[in-house]
């Protein structure tokens, strides 16, 4: 049985693991990525200087490992191969590529320079090759980041950081160079609700009270809770922790370290200011309605800012002649099969992790939700009989279109060509190769 994986992060290789456990390993499973490096949102999302989360890496490198898993990379659905012929080659295609891009704002000045998507940023920093030619203003005294997850507190506290403290990530040579340069002296961390309905962990909000370089300063007045709010931050855990974590913040800030992280809850923007890029922030103060809605006020405020990062959620992005659910951002599915729009399910296509329920759940979430999907599909494929077997093999269709698929031991070369620069710098355990021909060439050894 011959199977292909398309996206190699935490949804992908936990698709593999389950293919190869559930079925005794009478099964060939090709991942397929369209960039040279496994491990997904683990390499490109985690932030740089959460080296335990990372370390996730560690086990999905067994996966790869198996002599039942093939990586190939630098394989792009719809470039390098299409829909079909991917149901050419394989019994079965799991479809696992995430959500890549942002949610949008929705407010005037959106598209303005120096308003900046949380994923152009993240990628940036994390050393994502789409993103190494990408340039942000941190010449601005001032920045804003909308929304209060957890990539909003990691971008804050990249942002609020120095160099210096960064030099032992594995953030590539000419980030650390550009963030040895910011003159950012106030970051705001804003969200439309109040701190009971903030998504960060209390994990996540306690580190950004421990940084050297920056304090931390949040309203008493924001942290005033209406009585779902108070019913809600004793009855959950993680509520309940970043209350206290918040309401150590209150104290006026001393003004004895060189940043400011001023964290705002109750405000929605309404416009982003500027002509030829940002140079200001509009808010509206807000509210909960009976019914736990965000409402306006009609009382505003405006922030000096130079930049904006947005980050108020992901969505998926459709594949080439894929379903794909235009409202939910999502590949229709049913367990994990694959359907259209009369709700008949497609044979041989299946989907998992983000694409298949939205950006939701912890890097361990991808597990049982792969492992549904994957006894769908062996059960499908159990109970077809006499199914069609595949007519192609990947490797011929790739060879023929002059696509050189990246194998694991090349992955390996580039892995230590990492290792290597780090050493060579006196920085950290690895150093990212943050640009596509770098990563080519260490891969192919050109």
């Amino acid at each position: 049985m011959r199977v292909a994986v398309i996206g190699s992060g935490p949804a992908g290789l936990y698709a593999a693991e389950a293919l190869v456990k559930q079925s005794d390993g009478d099964v060939q499973v090709d991942v397929l990525d369209r960039l040279p490096t496994p491990y997904g949102l683990v390499r490109y999302g985690v932030a740089p200087d959460h080296k335990s989360i990372k370390s996730i890496a560690r086990y999905l490198q067994r996966v790869l490992e198996h002599p039942a898993v093939r990586f190939l990379g630098c394989v792009e659905l719809g470039r390098d191969v299409t829909r079909r012929e991917l149901l050419e080659c394989y019994d079965a295609v799991i479809y696992c590529t995430g959500a890549m891009v942002d949610r949008q704002l929705g407010v005037p000045g959106e598209d303005l320079p120096g308003s900046v998507a949380a994923t152009d940023f993240v990628n940036w920093y994390c050393g994502h090759p789409d993103a190494a030619d990408h340039v942000f203003d941190l010449s601005v005294e001032e920045v804003a980041v909308i929304g209060v997850g957890n990539v909003a507190v990691d971008v804050v506290r990249i942002l609020a950081k120095t160099a210096d403290e960064l030099r032992e990530t594995d953030i590539p040579q000419h980030v650390i160079e550009a963030l040895a340069t910011s003159k950012v002296r106030r970051i705001h961390l804003i969200g439309r609700r109040g701190p009971a309905q903030a998504k960060f962990t209390t994990k996540e909000a306690r580190e950004l009270g421990e940084l050297d370089n920056a304090e931390i300063h949040v309203r008493p007045e924001d942290l005033e809770l209406d009585a779902a709010s108070a019913e809600l931050a004793a009855s959950d855990r993680r509520v309940g922790g970043n209350l206290k974590v918040l309401r150590g913040w209150t104290r006026p800030p001393e003004g004895v370290k060189p940043r400011l992280i001023d964290v705002r809850f109750w405000l929605a923007p309404t416009e982003i200011l500027g002509t030829e890029r940002v140079e200001g922030l509009r808010l509206e103060r807000t509210a909960l309605d009976d019914n736990g809605r965000v409402r306006g006020t009609g009382t505003f405020e405006t922030l000096p800012v130079g930049m904006v990062v947005r980050s108020v959620g992901y969505k998926s992005v459709p594949l080439e002649g894929v379903p794909f659910d235009e409202r939910a951002y999502v590949i229709p599915n049913e367990g994990g099969r694959v359907i259209d729009a009369s709700g008949a399910h497609l044979p041989g296509e299946y989907v998992a992790g983000w694409i298949k329920r939205g950006p939701t759940g912890v890097v361990g979430t991808n597990k049982s939700d792969a492992a549904e999907t994957v006894a769908n599909l062996l059960a499908d494929l159990a109970g077809a009989g006499d199914r069609p077997r595949p007519q192609r093999r990947i490797e011929e269709l790739l060879e023929a279109r002059g696509c050189r698929a990246v194998t694991y031991d090349q992955w390996l070369k580039l892995d230590a060509a990492e290792i290597e620069l780090a050493r060579s710098l006196g920085r950290g355990e690895r150093v990212k190769l943050g640009r596509w021909e770098d990563m080519r060439a260490a891969c192919h050894g050109g």
